[in-house]
């Protein structure tokens, strides 16, 4: 945005997560659990980056129920809870 000559405008993304299952090996409960723990441990931390030293990260894990209604696949995947509402996976210490 920076070469664009817009310097000034806070860029926010509206949601962030891994897929549980759906797709072999690039979705499993493992890879979701760690990529949603770091997600966390980043964003509890407020870093900043170098470039940015005042602005810290904010985010919302996409999604907080796996999805059935949905087409087979990454797309049921994406929750933190079964649709029941236990846990897929523990993230919260």
């Amino acid at each position: 945005m920076e070469k664009e000559g817009v310097s000034n405008v806070d860029v926010v993304v509206s949601k962030s997560g891994w897929p549980s299952a759906g797709n072999g090996n690039f979705t499993t409960l493992q890879l979701a659990q760690i990529y949603n723990e770091n997600f966390e441990k980043k964003l509890l931390a407020k870093q900043a980056t170098p470039k940015r030293p005042r602005h810290y990260l904010e985010g919302f894990i996409f999604s907080k129920f796996n999805e059935d209604q949905k087409p087979r696949g990454v797309d049921q995947n994406w929750g933190i809870c079964y649709s029941d509402g236990e846990p897929v996976y523990s993230i919260f210490s």
